[in-house]
């Protein structure tokens, strides 16, 4: 107990000076301003949100670029380097020629497949299937040199261009061909049935 003696008798000598001590002037005050900053949500300044989107479209920007460079579809142009010309087609340069590509290419597999269905029914004689036969060689070396230029120029429109009219032109002489067989198959049809 005579410690807590010591504590007392210490401050009861000292209540004086104890007690005129007060805080500086404005001492509640500050203390009050810094109680509400604790207590105030953070706002959110438009400089923070830039900033976090422009990590943000950076971080994209740079997993797209990667993706595109891994790809295997889309290797482009410097996978054209590798590649033999025989592999080369307008998909090889962009996205758009190769559907224009898949839209011939699937044309002309519908028309070589009514052709041969018509061929099947004896409608085509051995010569018209020769001769046809030597305009489908024709149209494969032609593709061939085709493939040659576009593998040495792939950015050439000149090239593109050549290679669209190919298309264009094949899918109409197997177009005008099929049309006029099934004329004709038309016409014999009809005329069997006139004679019976």
């Amino acid at each position: 107990m005579k410690e807590k003696d010591y504590i007392e008798e210490l401050i009861e000598m000292n209540k004086e000076a104890l007690n005129d001590n007060e805080p500086m002037e404005g001492h509640f005050g500050r203390f009050e301003e810094k109680l509400k900053a604790q207590h105030k949500t953070r706002s959110i300044s438009w400089n923070m949100v830039l900033k976090i989107a422009a990590v943000v479209v950076f971080a994209f920007l740079v997993t797209n670029q990667a993706f595109i460079y891994f790809s295997p579809d889309s290797q482009g142009l410097i996978a054209n380097a590798g590649k033999k010309s025989s592999d080369i087609s307008l998909a090889s340069v962009s996205q758009e020629y190769e559907e224009v590509e898949f839209y011939y290419t699937t044309s002309i597999n519908s028309g070589l497949n009514q052709w041969n269905a018509l061929n099947e029914e004896g409608l085509i004689s051995e010569d018209e299937e020769a001769m046809m036969q030597s305009e489908l060689k024709e149209f494969e070396r032609l593709y061939k040199n085709l493939q040659n230029d576009l593998a040495a120029n792939p950015n050439d429109e000149r090239v593109i261009n050549a290679m669209l009219e190919f298309y264009q032109t094949k899918l109409s002489l197997i177009n005008m061909i099929v049309n006029k067989l099934e004329d004709v198959k038309q016409q014999k049809n009809n005329h069997n049935e006139t004679s019976m």
